[in-house]
């Protein structure tokens, strides 16, 4: 048996709201299952569990506020059964009741006080709390659902499903008078991290011109006989290209801790996105050095929309091994970023536009776009990075390659 516990979903986390759980007791589970919902200042974000087993109890309630590390639920492996559970040190303060040394008796699910959709015939049908608010919020009728939770219960992912890219930010699951709090909640975060960053990493910054004329031409006659669905979309080649470069110039990616880098063979993109409402992320796209770019535009499409609709999982926070953050169509030449810890660098790529080049000695007119490169002086230095964002632009000028 064995304790599934809050996970750390990024440096600047320190503790999560339950929402949802998502299977029931009984449930076989395997590792990256999605079991639960946690709300962070990032938003409602899926967690995942680590191993495989069987989802035995929850060890907390609905809406209980956890520290990273605090446990959550019990899981039993193979031949387990229903053994007793080993003693346990007693719960974080915050929220959880002490763990006996016994099993421990099914923790109550706590529920808000009746509300008007409640004492309406809506009531009878089951939906989790957070699902309800949503809805309401959102002017949503429920009876128009199908439950998707472990006990046919309407959950969050049934309420955003059918709003798409246009649902509300996580933080609208809160009550109305909350929602301003999670913002500015996710602002203090975002301020924090950053702040750390700042006082703890030696940054440099280098800028770099890549020309994408023939990256154009390229994704011109690649998409001309696609469906929109099918095509790709610039952000998807810059993203190769730093991946592509990253596995020659491994200095880029990887992890700074307890005073040591350790680089990453594979290369997990963390791409940063904009929420809707305000606040802004970074999730990973796993093993991008593994993905055809067909594959990369459809992982794109996908966090792009889960994030908008405040869902993401918790690996995709945890690990990026790299960040790269574009301004698309914002009309701003060139971007700056700050390393988000432990990361050791960060690749920016301003809006592509219409410059003059020289080529052959004639000054011509391309479209061209600035790429930025924020690293971590501990373990790069500003030759190695300009290596690295030269490699960038000329893998931008071989499409067909990436």
């Amino acid at each position: 048996m064995s304790t599934f516990r809050m996970p750390s979903l990024g440096a600047d986390m320190e503790a999560g709201t339950l929402v949802e759980w998502l299977v029931a007791p009984g449930t076989a589970v395997k590792r990256g299952d999605v079991i639960a919902v946690v709300e962070t200042q990032k938003g409602a974000i899926e967690i995942e569990v680590f191993e495989d087993g069987v989802f035995r109890e929850s060890l907390v309630s609905i809406g209980d506020r956890l520290p990273v590390g605090a446990a959550m639920a019990t899981i039993s492996h193979s031949g387990e059964g229903e053994a007793r559970l080993e003693p346990t040190e007693p719960a974080p303060a915050g929220g959880m009741a002490e763990i006996a040394a016994t099993a421990p008796a099914p923790v109550a699910i706590e529920r808000p006080a009746p509300t008007e959709l409640e004492r309406s015939p809506v009531a009878r049908i089951l939906v989790t709390p957070a699902a309800r608010r949503l809805a309401q919020q959102s002017g949503i009728d429920l009876k128009g659902l199908r439950g998707t939770g472990p006990q046919g219960e309407i959950i969050l992912a049934d309420i955003t499903a059918p709003m798409k890219i246009s649902a509300v930010p996580a933080a609208a699951e809160r009550a109305e008078s909350g929602a301003q709090e999670t913002m500015s909640g996710m602002r203090a975060a975002i301020a924090a991290a950053m702040a750390r960053s700042k006082r703890e990493i030696p940054h440099y910054y280098l800028a770099h011109t890549a020309v994408l004329t023939k990256a154009d031409s390229w994704l011109s006659a690649y998409n001309a006989d696609k469906e929109p669905a099918q095509r790709i979309l610039l952000g998807a080649l810059f993203i190769k290209a730093v991946t592509k470069a990253v596995k020659k110039y491994t200095e880029f990616n990887g992890f700074y801790s307890d005073g040591a880098f350790t680089a990453v063979s594979s290369v997990h993109a963390g791409v940063a996105i904009n929420i809707r409402g305000g606040g802004l992320v970074a999730p990973a796209i796993h093993q991008v050095d593994q993905l055809a770019l067909p594959e990369l535009m459809e992982k794109m499409r996908d966090l792009v929309t889960r994030v908008r609709a405040g869902r993401f999982r918790g690996s995709e926070l945890a690990d990026p091994t790299i960040t790269i953050s574009s301004l698309g169509e914002r009309g701003v030449e060139t971007l700056y970023g700050v390393i988000y810890p432990p990361q050791v660098a960060i690749i920016g790529f301003g809006t592509p536009e219409t410059g003059a080049v020289v080529e052959d000695g004639i000054v011509t007119a391309r479209r061209i776009v600035r790429i930025t490169l924020a690293g971590d002086h501990r373990v790069s230095d500003g030759h190695r990075g300009a290596l690295f964002l030269n490699l960038i632009a000329e893998l931008l000028q071989r499409p067909e390659a990436l």
